[in-house]
């Protein structure tokens, strides 16, 4: 399918560091692709150049056909794009609901004074965000939770809340970096399907950046490896699990035959 981002020779330094070096790279519309690779290779700085949180000193980063990466962070959202973080940044004194309020702001297009006058119009925006905000929480799980505070929900509903807040923002892109963090096996399986639900259910497009070599190899239609800010390695999750330069540089034999053994066993559920 047509690539719904393309970023060609990205580079983006730190003085003397430079932590992505001319990276190209194609998201194609409506797939599930990750960026792997070791502590410090640039996955995280990469996103950052495409979401504006971080501008790229070189190279050029295009949206549907539209360069953004001279954009603003709140203009590449208006476009489309959305993310989490590594870190979760929920506000935690905030509600549930009230946390995906927030990521609507975008949409809310009444001025100051009709807030305060309290007119037809600011009524109608205010219950289209909470009718909105109520589904999405339902959508990620979290049916009937909206009223708690973020900090007292539990760490795998947290990631569903900040993934609802991303999703607030109407994205056709999402980025997702390391979403399964912290998470137990039976959360991670969770999350995995859920993270498929977003592509089929809504059609969004999947960027994520993942550690959790299971959840990689069972999501993924396309992998990329980054190494010391080089893209050393592309391809589908069965060329990238054989690739001699990766394993060396990244998976280790173990972490490959993992993936390779819940490969097989996706393929063997499928044959049967």
């Amino acid at each position: 399918m047509a690539p719904i981002l393309t970023a060609k020779k990205v580079t983006k330094r730190f003085g003397g560091l430079v932590a992505v070096n001319t990276v190209d790279f194609e998201i194609p519309d409506k797939s599930i692709v990750s960026i792997i690779g070791p502590n410090g290779a640039g996955k995280t700085t990469f996103f950052n150049c495409i979401t504006g949180f971080g501008k790229a000193d070189e190279g050029e980063i295009a949206f549907e056909g539209m360069p953004i990466q001279r954009l603003r962070p709140d203009q590449i959202s208006r476009l489309g794009i959305s993310r989490t973080y590594q870190n979760i940044r929920l506000f935690a004194e905030m509600t549930a609901l009230e946390n995906i309020l927030v990521g609507q702001h975008i949409f809310l297009n009444s001025s100051w004074l009709s807030a305060v006058l309290g007119t037809p119009r600011v009524r109608k925006e205010e219950k289209m965000a909470l009718d909105e905000a109520q589904r999405l929480l339902d959508f990620v799980g979290l049916k009937g939770q909206g009223d708690l505070l973020a900090r007292n929900l539990p760490y795998g509903a947290q990631r569903r809340l900040e993934i609802a807040r991303a999703l607030a923002t109407k994205p056709k892109l999402l980025l997702l970096d390391e979403p399964s963090a912290g998470m137990n096996p039976r959360e991670s399986e969770d999350l995995t399907a859920f993270i498929r639900r977003l592509r089929d259910e809504i059609g969004i497009t999947i960027l994520l950046i993942e550690h959790h070599m299971r959840v990689v190899m069972g999501i993924s239609e396309q992998i990329t490896v980054l190494d010391y800010g080089e893209k050393i390695a592309e391809g589908t999750p069965k060329e990238i699990q054989s690739n001699p330069r990766v394993i060396e540089a990244y998976l280790g034999r173990g972490a490959a035959t993992e993936g390779m053994a819940t490969a097989h066993e996706r393929h063997s559920k499928k044959a049967g």
